[in-house]
């Protein structure tokens, strides 16, 4: 329990902090320049993940229609 607390405390500190540090200029462009960074790494994480189930979606549709041409010919 102890630890928990420790862990609490920790976080409130930090958003404290980065509330104050986020009110000086130099601040604001830190903080702007890591949310254009993980926007952009979430981004790319989006895009791969479309890409896969496209892949995906399409290699299943030809195993269906495999199927159906095999079903076909019996």
């Amino acid at each position: 329990m102890k630890k928990l607390s420790y862990l609490a405390v920790g976080v409130v500190l930090g958003f404290v902090v980065a509330h104050l540090v986020s009110r000086h200029p130099s601040g604001k462009r830190f903080f702007d320049d890591i949310d254009g960074k993980v926007r952009e790494f979430s981004g790319a994480v989006v895009d791969g993940y479309r890409g896969r189930e496209a892949e995906l979606r399409a290699t299943a549709a030809d195993a269906e229609a495999t199927l159906d041409n095999l079903t076909r010919r019996l």
